[in-house]
């Protein structure tokens, strides 16, 4: 039984710690003013870190695209995203390019 308790005991400074880490460092917090979430969190036990858990917690930032969900799935790597290729098609790869069919060119002729 002894036991159980310093377990429960240790969850519950851990949940302490957490949410009191996560409430004086987030950049904002919902429902309440950040002090209150601080006074909450110390002075109720368990359910103070729950409850900043719950709803103080700051929602993550919207995704691009306006949307939460991806239509597809995410390509492994960038040379398998036609996105990232497209963009990579620039004015500068195609001198590049050119540049470089014209030493291949130099080179056979000399050869």
């Amino acid at each position: 039984m002894v036991r159980l308790f310093v377990f429960l005991a240790a969850v519950q400074l851990v949940l302490l710690a957490l949410a009191l880490i996560g409430s004086l460092s987030a950049d904002r917090v919902r429902a309440m003013p950040r002090v209150l979430w601080v006074l909450v969190i110390l002075l109720v036990p368990l359910l103070g870190p729950l409850a900043y858990f719950l709803w103080g917690r700051p929602l993550p930032p919207p995704r691009e695209g306006g949307s939460a969900r991806r239509p597809g799935p995410r390509p492994a790597s960038p040379d398998d995203d036609p996105d990232f290729l497209r963009s990579m098609d620039t004015e500068q790869s195609r001198r590049d390019r050119e540049l470089l069919d014209q030493w291949e060119r130099d080179l056979n002729d000399d050869s």
